[in-house]
C-alpha cells in the first residue's frame, strides 16, 4: 500500500477505535475483518466516517456475522418494516431510513472492496436495498395519508396503492453505489375520495409521492437514503409527477419519443401495487418493442450517443467511464439496440438485466461468443471501477481521478499494482468496447456522390440519365429509367413521410448500383421496385435495408435468383427480417429446431387471440420455406433434402395446428372420455401425395385425410357436450379453418381433402374402422395407389401406428395382376390425355411420356403387386426407398432401381428450380432425352406386358 494511503487508513482506524472506546464499545476480534480493514479504510472514506460516527453499528455488523453474510438482501424489507412500525413522526421516518441505509451501505461496500462479493451480487444488493427502502417508506406514508385524507380504493373496494416503476439501473437490478434512483409514479384507477377531503385520486397520489421523495431524497444530518430522479416520467420535469394508467397509455401512444422507448426497456415495478405495476409494464410493451425488426432504433441511439459525446467534449469529461468513449453506456447501448430491434420478435430479449441480455444475444447467435464475452467482462470491470470511485465518498461520480492520491486509491481498490497498470487495462478495455460499439452502430458507406445517387436524384437530362444507367450495367436503360420514374410517381412513394423519404434516399443509390451488377439488372430492378412500392408505407423496412448493407446484398441476391422469392417478400414484407444474418438464412433448421422455434414464437401469445396465433403460424412457415429456398439456390443443400425440409416444416405446422384446434374445440365442448384439453387423442391427420411421400415442393398443396377412433355416439365431457363423431368433425373443420383462412399474412396451406373415403361426398372426418372397411371393400385401384404414399403426419401416436398397420394390410393384399395392370395403365392414359402439356417444342416434366408421374406409377404398381412378398420393406412412403424395396423383392434390378432414383431426383430438382423461377413445369424437348426414353422403355416392359411378373 502506498505510504500516503497507509497513513490515511491508520488515522481513520485510530479515529474509529477512539470513538468506540469513548462509547464503551468493544470491537469483536475477527481475523478476516481485521485483515481487510486497512484496505477498506484506505479506499473508502465513507466507510471510515460511518464507522467512526456509529461504532456500535459496525461492532454489531461484525459480532452478528452480517458483515460477512452473503444473503441478507431478503431480510431488508422485513427489518425496515419492523423498524418503522412504531414511528409516528415524519422526521423519525427519515432518520431511521437513513441510519438503516448507512448500516447496509457500509456492509455492502466492505464486502465489495474486500473481494467477498462478485460485482453482480453487489449491484443486486444495492438495488434490493433501494426497493426495500421505497416499499417500507411508501407503506408508512400511505397509511398516514389515508388517515389524513381518506383511502383511495380500486373497483374491488380494496385500498389502491400507487405504482412505483424503477427505471435505469434500479430497473435492471444494477444500481451502483451512489446512484440516483430513477422513478416513475402511476396509479391504475382514477376517482375521488369520498371522505372529508374530497381530493381527487390524482391529488392524493401527488401529495403521497412528493412525501416519498422527501423521505428518501432530502439531506439531513444523517445524509440521504437515495437520490430520486423523476425526469423520465411523461413530459419530464414539466409533466405531472404521477399519472393514471390511462393517461400514460395515451401519452406513450401519441407522444412517446425514441429515447423513452430506450428508457422503458428497464422499467420494472419496485414498490406499491406490484401486480398493477406488472400490468402497466405489460401494456407499454407495444410502445417499446415493435412486431417487426426495428432498425430505426439504430439511428435513434446513434443520435443520442452523438449528443452525449458533444456534451462530454464541451465539459472536458471524456475520461468519464460511464458516458465517455468505450464506457458503460456504450455497452448498454449495444445490448439495448438489439433489444429494441429484435425484442418484438424475441421475447427472451425483453429482460432489463444487461448481463442476461448479452448472454442471450450470444445464445441466439446475434453476437459472436468472443464479442459477447468481451462485453460481459468489460461491463463487470467498468462497473467495479465505478463502484470504487463512488465508495470513496458516497458521491455520484464516474470520472477518473486527476490527483495522484485518487489514482493510487483507485488502483489499490482494484487490486492493481499502480495507476499506470490500471490505466493500461482501462484503456485496453475501453478501446475494445468502443471498437465493438462502432461496429454495431457504424453508418453504411456513403454513396452520395456515386452514379446511383445521380440517377436517383434525376436532375440530369434523360439522355444523361440513360447513359448513367448504362454505365451502371443496365442493358435496357430506357425501360429501366421509365420504370424508375413510374416508381417515383407511384402514390405510396409520393405519400411517404419525411422520415421515410429520407430513408429511401439513403437506400436507393446503393440499390441501383448493386442491381446494375446482376446478370439481368433490368429485371432485378423491376422486382426490387415492386417490393419497395409494397413496403413504402413501412419506413422500418426501408431503414432496415438502408442501415444494413448485408441485408440489402442478400435481398438483391435472392430477388435476382428467384422471382418466386421476390413475390413472397413483396406479399409478406415481414420476411425481410430473415435477410439480416446469412448464417441463419442459408441454414434451414432440423425438425427439433423447427419445433422449438415454433413453440418459442407461440409462447408469448395470448392463446385466445386467434389472429395472432394464425399469423404466427403463417410467418413461421413462410420464414422457414424462405430459408430452404435460399439454401437451395445457394447449393447449400441437395434436392432430396429440400423436400425433406419442406415436409418437416409442414409436419411441424400441422402438429401445432392440430393441438390448437383440439384445445379450442375441447374448451367449448369438453374433451372425449379419458382425454384432456391439452393433449390430442384418438385423432390423426394422414398426409397423401407429396406430403405423404416426403416430397413437398415450393407452393405444394397438402393432400389430407382426417381419421379418428372411438364410439361415435359417446359424449364429450364438458359444459356443451356433443357426440364424439360431432366433436371430431368440428375438430376437422377448425383445423381446416386454421390452415386455409386468408389473413394479411396469407393462407397457411392450400389443402385437398378429395382422397378421403367417397371423396367430396364423404364425411370430413372418418373413423379408422370405417376407413379400413372402405379400403377393403369399396376403394378403387387409384385409391390404393394413393395409399402407397399415405402417412400419418400429426396427431395421436397410437392411432398413427394403427393406421400404418391398416395401410400395410391393404398394400399387401394379393391382387389379380392383369386387372391391376389394366387399371393402372388406364388411369395413367387418362391423366396424360387431360394433363400432359407437351408439344413439339416443350416437354411436360410431370405428365409427359417418361416424366415424373410415369416413375410414380411404376412404383405404385410394383408396391400393389408385390408388397405381400416382403411387407416389412414397404413401410416407407417415399419413392426413393420404395424403389429399393422393389429391387429387394426382385421386380426391379438394382441397376434399374438406381437409374429410376437418380432420374426422379433430377426431375424433382428441375421442378424446384422452375418453381423458384415461377415457370411452368416444362423443359425443352432436347432436355433429359436419354432419361425419358429409358423411363418410357421401362414403363412398357414393366406395365404393358407380363414378362416381368415374379
Amino acid at each position: 500500500m502506498p505510504s500516503a494511503l497507509r497513513q490515511s487508513a491508520e488515522i481513520s482506524w485510530g479515529q474509529f477505535l477512539e470513538a468506540a472506546s469513548q462509547a464503551g464499545i468493544n470491537v469483536p476480534e475477527d481475523a478476516p475483518v481485521l485483515a481487510s480493514a486497512p484496505l477498506v479504510f484506505a479506499v473508502s472514506r465513507f466507510v471510515a466516517e460511518q464507522c467512526a460516527r456509529r461504532p456500535k453499528v459496525f461492532a454489531e455488523l461484525v459480532a452478528g456475522g452480517d458483515l460477512k453474510a452473503p444473503g441478507r438482501a431478503g431480510k431488508y424489507l422485513g427489518e425496515l418494516t419492523a423498524t418503522l412500525e412504531e414511528v409516528t413522526e415524519f422526521t423519525e421516518l427519515q432518520r431511521r431510513l437513513r441510519q438503516y441505509r448507512n448500516r447496509e451501505m457500509v456492509r455492502i461496500a466492505w464486502r465489495d472492496i474486500a473481494g467477498w462479493a462478485p460485482i453482480e451480487d453487489t449491484l443486486c444488493e444495492l438495488s434490493l436495498l433501494a426497493e426495500a427502502c421505497l416499499q417500507a417508506a411508501l407503506k408508512w406514508l400511505f397509511r398516514r395519508a389515508c388517515s389524513r385524507f381518506g383511502t383511495p380504493c380500486g373497483p374491488d373496494g380494496r385500498p389502491q396503492y400507487p405504482v412505483v416503476l424503477g427505471m435505469g439501473k434500479l430497473g435492471g437490478w444494477e444500481l451502483n453505489f451512489s446512484s440516483d434512483v430513477d422513478l416513475i409514479f402511476a396509479f391504475e384507477h382514477d376517482g375521488r375520495l369520498a371522505e372529508r377531503s374530497g381530493l381527487s385520486y390524482q391529488e392524493f397520489y401527488l401529495r403521497l409521492c412528493r412525501d416519498l421523495i422527501k423521505a428518501l431524497h432530502a439531506p439531513t444530518e444523517d445524509g440521504f437514503v437515495f437520490r430520486i430522479d423523476t425526469r423520465l416520467r411523461p413530459f419530464g420535469d414539466s409533466g405531472p409527477l404521477v399519472l393514471s394508467f390511462e393517461a400514460m397509455d395515451i401519452y406513450y401512444q401519441s407522444q412517446g419519443r425514441d429515447w423513452e422507448r430506450y428508457a422503458m426497456i428497464k422499467a420494472r415495478p419496485v414498490a406499491g401495487d406490484l401486480e398493477a405495476g406488472a400490468r402497466l409494464v405489460e401494456s407499454l410493451k407495444p410502445f417499446v418493442y415493435r412486431r417487426y425488426l426495428d432498425y430505426g432504433a439504430l439511428g435513434a441511439l446513434r443520435e443520442l450517443k452523438r449528443k452525449i459525446m458533444e456534451e462530454l467534449k464541451r465539459r472536458d469529461r471524456l475520461d468519464d467511464i460511464k458516458l465517455g468513449p468505450g464506457g458503460i453506456r456504450e455497452i448498454e447501448f449495444i445490448a439495448q439496440v438489439f433489444q429494441l430491434i429484435r425484442g418484438g420478435r424475441e421475447p427472451s430479449l425483453r429482460d432489463p438485466r444487461l448481463l442476461v441480455t448479452l448472454a442471450r444475444l450470444q445464445e441466439l447467435g446475434f453476437l459472436p461468443p468472443e464479442e459477447a464475452d468481451a462485453l460481459i467482462a468489460a461491463y463487470r470491470f467498468l462497473r467495479q471501477v465505478e463502484n470504487r470511485l463512488q465508495e470513496y465518498a458516497d458521491e455520484q461520480t464516474q470520472r477518473l481521478p486527476q490527483d495522484e492520491a485518487g489514482r493510487q486509491r483507485l488502483a489499490l481498490g482494484m487490486g492493481v499494482a499502480d495507476w499506470e497498470a490500471l490505466k493500461q487495462r482501462l484503456d485496453a478495455v475501453r478501446r475494445r468496447v468502443q471498437t465493438l460499439f462502432e461496429r454495431v452502430f457504424a453508418l453504411p458507406e456513403a454513396t452520395a456522390e456515386g452514379l446511383g445517387a445521380q440517377v436517383w436524384r434525376g436532375v440530369e437530362e434523360e439522355d444523361r440519365l440513360r447513359s448513367q444507367l448504362a454505365e451502371l450495367g443496365y442493358r435496357e436503360p430506357k425501360a429501366s429509367l421509365e420504370r424508375l420514374q413510374a416508381f417515383k410517381s407511384a402514390r405510396p412513394v409520393r405519400c411517404l413521410t419525411a422520415k421515410a423519404a429520407a430513408e429511401l434516399d439513403r437506400l436507393m443509390p446503393a440499390l441501383l448500383e448493386a442491381a446494375g451488377r446482376c446478370r439481368a439488372p433490368d429485371q432485378v430492378l423491376g422486382r426490387l421496385l415492386d417490393l419497395l412500392e409494397a413496403i413504402a408505407g413501412r419506413s422500418a423496412y426501408l431503414t432496415l435495408l438502408a442501415e444494413n448493407p448485408s441485408a440489402l446484398s442478400q435481398l438483391i441476391r435472392l430477388v435476382a435468383a428467384s422471382p418466386w422469392i421476390a413475390g413472397q417478400l413483396t406479399r409478406f414484407p415481414l420476411l425481410l427480417d430473415e435477410l439480416i444474418d446469412p448464417r441463419v438464412l442459408y441454414a434451414p433448421l432440423t425438425r427439433k429446431q423447427l419445433e422449438a422455434d415454433l413453440e418459442r414464437r407461440l409462447s408469448g401469445l395470448d392463446r385466445r387471440d386467434d389472429e395472432a396465433l394464425l399469423n404466427a403460424l403463417r410467418h413461421f412457415k413462410q420464414t422457414h420455406v424462405l430459408r430452404v429456398a435460399a439454401a437451395d439456390l445457394a447449393g447449400a443443400i441437395p434436392t432430396r433434402v429440400v423436400s425433406d425440409y419442406l415436409t418437416a416444416i409442414a409436419e411441424v405446422v400441422l402438429e401445432k395446428a392440430v393441438a390448437l384446434a383440439w384445445r379450442q374445440v375441447a374448451e367449448k365442448h369438453g374433451p372425449p372420455p379419458g382425454a384432456g384439453a391439452d393433449a390430442v387423442r384418438d385423432f390423426i391427420v394422414v398426409g397423401y401425395g407429396k406430403l405423404g411421400g416426403i416430397e413437398l415442393g415450393y407452393g405444394s398443396d397438402l393432400d389430407l385425410v382426417f381419421l379418428y377412433r372411438g364410439e361415435a355416439e359417446a359424449q364429450t365431457q364438458g359444459p356443451r357436450p356433443v357426440p364424439l363423431s360431432q366433436f371430431f368433425i368440428r375438430l376437422g373443420q377448425r383445423l381446416c379453418f386454421i390452415l386455409t383462412t386468408p389473413m394479411l399474412s396469407g393462407v397457411l396451406y392450400a389443402i385437398d381433402m378429395r382422397l378421403r373415403p367417397s371423396g367430396n361426398a364423404g364425411l370430413l372426418v372418418t373413423s379408422l374402422a370405417a376407413f379400413a372397411r372402405y379400403q377393403r371393400e369399396s376403394a378403387w385401384t387409384w385409391e390404393h395407389q394413393a395409399l402407397v404414399r399415405a402417412r400419418p403426419v400429426a396427431g395421436d401416436a397410437e392411432l398413427k401406428s394403427a393406421f400404418e398397420r391398416v395401410r400395410l394390410e391393404i398394400l399387401c393384399l394379393k391382387r389379380d395382376l392383369a386387372k391391376l395392370r389394366r387399371d393402372v395403365v388406364a388411369m395413367r392414359e387418362k391423366m396424360r390425355r387431360h394433363l400432359d402439356r407437351s408439344d413439339a417444342a416443350r416437354f411436360d416434366l410431370k405428365h409427359g411420356l417418361g416424366g415424373v408421374v410415369d416413375i410414380e406409377f411404376i412404383v405404385q404398381f410394383g408396391c400393389l403387386a408385390y408388397a405381400h412378398r416382403r411387407p416389412e420393406a414397404f413401410g416407407y412412403t417415399d419413392n426413393l426407398r420404395l424403389l429399393e424395396a422393389l429391387a429387394e423383392v426382385g421386380w426391379l434390378t438394382q441397376k434399374e432401381a438406381r437409374f429410376l432414383q437418380a432420374t426422379y431426383l433430377q426431375f424433382r430438382s428441375c421442378l424446384h428450380r422452375l418453381a423458384l423461377e415461377e415457370q411452368p413445369a416444362w423443359v425443352g424437348q432436347e432436355a433429359f432425352c436419354a432419361e425419358r426414353a429409358e423411363v418410357a422403355r421401362l414403363w412398357r416392359q414393366l406395365l404393358e406386358s407380363s414378362e416381368r411378373e415374379i
